[in-house]
């Protein structure tokens, strides 16, 4: 069912022990807010805010989720250039 079909999608980051928890849990709460395209952009302060995380350490799950390859990170701009949350996609 549904429960089994969650769990064995995450079996591969659940079993990645060089993978800090904070970037599983991280890494979770981005695939549940990614669409079909596996995309989301949440800002730092929401993620943090949400997950009870500081952002220091929201930052480095993100750097740590990037350099195992589980998700890329794409910076955003508005129209007047400056930055907004970044893109993020699930690999």
């Amino acid at each position: 069912g549904f429960i089994s079909h969650r769990i064995s999608y995450f079996d591969t980051i659940f079993a990645d022990n060089s993978l800090p928890h904070r970037a599983k849990v991280v890494y979770m709460y981005l695939k549940s807010l990614s669409a079909s395209k596996g995309e989301c952009w949440p800002g730092i302060r929401t993620i943090a805010n949400d997950l009870g995380l500081s952002k220091s350490t929201v930052k480095r799950a993100i750097a740590d989720l990037e350099q195992h390859g589980y998700i890329e990170k794409q910076n955003r701009h508005r129209n007047n250039g400056s930055f907004t949350s970044n893109l993020y996609r699930i690999k």
